[in-house]
């Protein structure tokens, strides 16, 4: 969370009326292990397929689960495990539910920057007043 980081936000995918999206996600391991959400909501989940290469090829992985959060259930969690660096998870999507919970994420981290930047004019004022900073100049 920002300060600390850089805040990320994965891109929405439209919801599609008919047919789907073909969706391919880059996933650090860690020691063997990788456990969190997919990137995207309502996953056809006969459509995974987790491999070690990019667009399905390396070695496939078999060693995963899926599961459902209880409140949530378009939502996917998995958990992987392979000794690859990264691995890559393709999936069948017909696109995003969009929830109060993701736009409060964005708010927060809105509000996080903001006051990040109302600290940082302070301080920059504060130096500017104590003749701490007279504002250069360019040659």
């Amino acid at each position: 969370m920002y300060p600390q980081n850089v805040d990320q936000f994965p891109e929405k995918l439209n919801k599609k009326q008919t047919g789907f999206y073909v969706v391919e996600e880059k996933i650090p391991m860690v020691d063997g292990f990788f456990e969190g959400d997919l990137a995207h909501d309502s996953i056809n989940n006969g459509s995974v397929l987790v491999y070690t290469g990019s667009k399905l090829t390396g070695e496939q992985v078999l060693a995963y689960t899926l599961s459902l959060p209880g409140e949530e259930p378009w939502r996917r969690i998995i958990k992987v495990f392979s000794t690859a660096e990264f691995v890559y998870v393709t999936y069948e999507t017909p696109g995003d539910i969009v929830e109060a919970a993701d736009i409060n994420v964005v708010q927060n981290s809105i509000v996080n920057t903001q006051t990040e930047l109302e600290r940082h004019k302070a301080d920059q004022a504060c130096h500017i007043q104590n003749a701490e900073i007279d504002g250069g100049s360019f040659l």
